[in-house]
């Protein structure tokens, strides 16, 4: 920042040489009434960086730069440093401040919760994919204080366009908004949207427990985490339009984790009016965790910590590292543990139990799965590509006769499928019971559509090992396949595949309907029909794809189902 007694600033430095670089090379002059702020094309091909506009939001000013035609601006600070005494509590706006917010570099990511081959390189291929999922370079740079959003707008202008909020997955333990996969500038571009993605507060920072541990000042500590997307929401709502974006037109989208929190949000009453459609990718997740069980797992760190109930200041001066350290010790917090819970403040009632929640009915949502979701999670598994008959039987065996329905159901979907296949299909079907689910529970609100889609597209990269993994539609639906040709493959079909769902996706914000020219007309999802949207090469509506195995996965109650 640059105040009277500070002299010139980082953003006055950047400037004045971007300008005297490009000088001294010839590239560009600035001709009389032309600005740093307005370069030619000599200076964008020299790669000067080039400051956007001013925009001035309702904390203060930002500037950031424009990067291939659209404006970025990363890092904006939207609620107050959670840390301290604002530790385990709601987030709070961020304070004013005085001069030109730097919104040139990303935020810090939250403290995380990940481990294996997310953060450990055990082959080639896993050092590819933490050039996708950077969570190795998030781990590094992790911080308490991470409440911060990224803009990328094609104009800081009055045109009104359609908002598209990316809320990252990572389960409730880990992810950034700032990884190459997830970045949003492609979207921008192509869709001529206005997109943000936003960090919040994870794991045992977002979502502990500690109403009956710490007292009523913390009721609803275990549920700050998705307070904090709330508060982002508040902030789209108030300063998106200095972006070019229409707050009355805001849609959620989100994978894995982040779609469960899409799920969350669709039924949080904080968070009605904040946005008008939704996105729900491989993470319709109809209910949440239970305080009992949240309780006994805050208990659990308390004691590694050596902090007593209701001494709430010794955890507050607690380093966040030696947090994050025990928590992981003790396995809380972790993805499949520790997310947010029923509290009866925050979060009154399950996303889609008994049904499709009244605070968001007239929101239509799009929900879909991806074809063999869990290749991605355990391609490095011992058994993965050596599973024999035998070895799958094993496996089905403890799951009786509706598990060899199912698995029978499947050999018939994919006859040339190996065993090793097979049980991906296995343990990646509750993925799809979740989106059948959810859909269905919206169709019989009858208040806006559900729109259904099955995500078939196979990735070539590795020899097609992963085939199509759960995240495999993100580099498509955000446009950011280019950033990651290690996931993708080279060639033109990732485009010819963004085409197609990026489209729906961008039509989908813009209207509320998927419909677009480069796929076939896409009805809305009912009970008996049961229209799916097949995404591949040659994109396809289908009823009821995978009947068979829907109607045994409807017999089998989650609990029973293959993990």
């Amino acid at each position: 920042m640059k105040t009277p007694k500070d002299g010139i600033d980082r953003r006055t430095v950047l400037s004045l040489a971007a300008i005297a670089t490009a000088a001294a090379s010839g590239a560009f002059a600035l001709p009389p009434g032309r600005s740093a702020s307005q370069p030619d094309k000599a200076a964008r091909e020299a790669g000067v960086p080039i400051p956007t506009p001013v925009v001035q939001t309702a904390s203060g000013a930002v500037q950031g730069l424009i990067e291939n035609g659209v404006l970025s601006f990363k890092g904006i600070r939207y609620g107050a440093p959670p840390v301290g005494k604002l530790r385990f509590m709601p987030a709070r706006p961020a304070e004013p401040w005085s001069g030109i917010y730097d919104a040139t570099d990303f935020g810090a990511p939250a403290m995380q919760i990940a481990g294996g081959v997310t953060v450990n390189t055990a082959s080639s291929a896993d050092l590819q994919m933490h050039r996708v999922f950077t969570t190795p370079s998030d781990v590094k740079i992790m911080n308490e204080d991470c409440l911060f959003l990224n803009v990328w707008t094609p104009g800081a202008d009055n045109k009104k366009r359609p908002v598209m909020l990316w809320i990252h997955g990572g389960g409730f333990a880990y992810g950034s908004g700032a990884q190459p996969i997830y970045q949003c500038d492609g979207l921008a571009r192509f869709g001529d949207v206005v997109t943000v993605s936003v960090n919040h507060r994870l794991n045992v920072f977002g979502y502990l427990n500690l109403a009956d541990l710490m007292g009523p000042d913390y009721a609803s500590s275990a549920t700050v985490g998705m307070q904090d997307l709330v508060l982002a929401l508040q902030w789209i709502r108030d300063n998106i339009a200095k972006f070019g974006g229409d707050p009355g037109n805001v849609m959620i989208m989100g994978q894995s984790g982040g779609g469960q929190k899409v799920c969350i949000l669709l039924a949080m009453d904080s968070a009605k009016g904040l946005f008008h459609k939704a996105s729900i990718e491989s993470g319709a997740n109809p209910a949440v965790g239970r305080k009992e069980r949240a309780t006994e797992a805050a208990k659990k760190l308390l004691d590694e910590l050596k902090v007593a109930p209701g001494d709430i200041a010794a955890l507050q001066a607690l380093p966040a590292l030696t947090i994050i350290a025990a928590a992981q010790k003790v396995n809380v917090g972790g993805a499949g543990a520790n997310g947010p819970i029923l509290d009866g403040v925050a979060i009154t009632r399950d996303p889609f139990l008994p049904g499709a929640p009244d605070v968001s009915a007239d929101v239509p949502i799009l929900v879909g799965w991806c074809k063999d979701e869990w290749t991605i999670f355990d391609a490095d598994e011992p058994w993965f590509g050596s599973m024999t008959e035998a070895d799958l039987q094993s496996r089905v065996k403890p799951f009786g006769e509706a598990g060899q329905k199912l698995l029978a159901a499947y050999r018939k979907a994919y006859p040339d499928y190996s065993p090793t296949y097979l049980w991906i299909q296995m343990i990646s079907a509750r993925v799809m019971q979740g989106t059948e689910f959810v859909a269905s529970a919206k169709a019989a609100q009858g208040r806006a559509p559900a729109y259904v889609w099955f995500m078939k597209w196979e990735t070539p990269v590795n020899g097609g090992l992963l085939k199509t993994p759960h995240t495999m539609e993100i580099p498509f639906a955000l446009y950011s396949f280019d950033k990651v040709r290690a996931y993708v493959g080279e060639g033109p079909q990732p485009k010819h595949m963004a085409d197609q769902i990026a489209g729906a996706w961008v039509a989908f914000a813009r209207t509320g309907k998927p419909d677009h020219p480069g796929i076939p007309h896409w009805p809305p999802f009912n009970a008996v029909d049961r229209p799916v949207m097949e995404f591949d090469l040659t994109s396809r509506v289908v009823n009821d794809p995978l009947s068979e195995a829907r109607q045994i996965l409807a017999s089998m109650p989650p609990t029973t189902m293959p993990r």
